[in-house]
């Protein structure tokens, strides 16, 4: 029986920073708040919660004056930090630098408007953490595009300047973009408003995809580590079952059907970005275990 282990799963660079951010302020001692889940997997929350993280929604910033709060790699708001400011809020800032990156070039953009009456457009997913983020930024004024139905919402007779959330699929970003352009083109025969595209996708998130399909179609069984209210994990599943009928979605090795393991040869054990590598293994040990009954 071969077991092994996606070499390319596990915690990104910017989760991996918020959390040994994270680590390194509670082995100093005190309290600790994290704005948000720090990442959307809850085993590795709770092990943070073991060490004495607490996390809080941003309704309770009130609540927990003059003390430390985390701030996570999607990223946050310029009103968080006034907030802070206001509370003496010690903030412990790990937005991921690649966000951190997105949000000053939005915010820029922005602010050089008044100059062509651009309009700003993100293609990413409402509600989530990083875009609440960048909208935060500019006052709420960007279009975001969740899909094509979303490019209705732009005014073509206007310059387009279009970005992307940083973990957004880029096939559909790129098919959104020449939707635009198409538009813009047929919108203004003689005078077409330019089209600015900044492809901010995070280039190991874009990576994951083609490393996933390829890791998922040598196994005979797919186990997918991942919480259920991560999208990436959502996501990066669905190309695991599309490439291997035989994939399996779970949280943690409890969820873990003993059937799934009968006659096959070899078993690969993949996750999301916000997966911790010792959940990953934690799993592989399991199914040994399973195994050797």
């Amino acid at each position: 029986m071969i077991i092994e282990i996606d070499p390319g799963a596990g915690f990104c660079f910017g989760v991996k920073r918020a959390i040994s951010l994270a680590e390194d302020k509670l082995q100093q001692g005190g309290k600790l708040f994290s704005l948000g889940q720090i990442v959307h997997n809850k085993d590795e929350e709770q092990r943070l919660n073991q060490l004495g993280m607490t996390t809080i929604t941003h309704d309770q910033m009130d609540e927990v004056k003059d003390n430390p709060i985390l701030i996570r790699a999607h990223g946050e708001p310029k009103s968080t930090y006034q907030k802070a400011l206001k509370n003496n809020i010690e903030l412990i800032d790990a937005t991921c630098p690649i966000v951190l990156k997105l949000q000053n070039e939005i915010r820029k953009c922005w602010l050089e408007g008044d100059e062509d009456n651009r309009q700003i457009v993100v293609f990413g997913k409402k509600g989530h953490p990083e875009v609440i983020g960048l909208q935060g930024n500019i006052d709420n004024q960007a279009i975001i595009i969740e899909n094509i139905s979303d490019i209705e919402k732009i005014d073509f007779s206007r310059p387009i300047f279009l970005f992307s959330q940083t973990t957004a699929d880029e096939e559909l970003f790129d098919i959104i973009k020449n939707d635009i352009a198409k538009r813009l083109n047929d919108a203004q025969k003689s005078s077409t408003p330019p089209l600015h595209v900044t492809k901010s996708i995070c280039s190991q998130v874009k990576n994951r995809k083609n490393q996933v399909i390829t890791f998922a179609s040598k196994h005979d069984l797919i186990i997918f580590v991942g919480g259920k209210n991560s999208s990436n994990g959502r996501y990066l599943f669905s190309l695991c079952k599309a490439a291997n009928t035989n994939s399996f979605f779970i949280e943690n090795e409890t969820n873990i059907n003993p059937g799934w393991l009968t006659g096959v040869k070899s078993i690969g054990i993949t996750g999301a970005t916000s997966t911790p590598d010792w959940l990953l293994e934690k799993v592989k040990s399991h199914i040994n275990t399973l195994i050797q009954r």
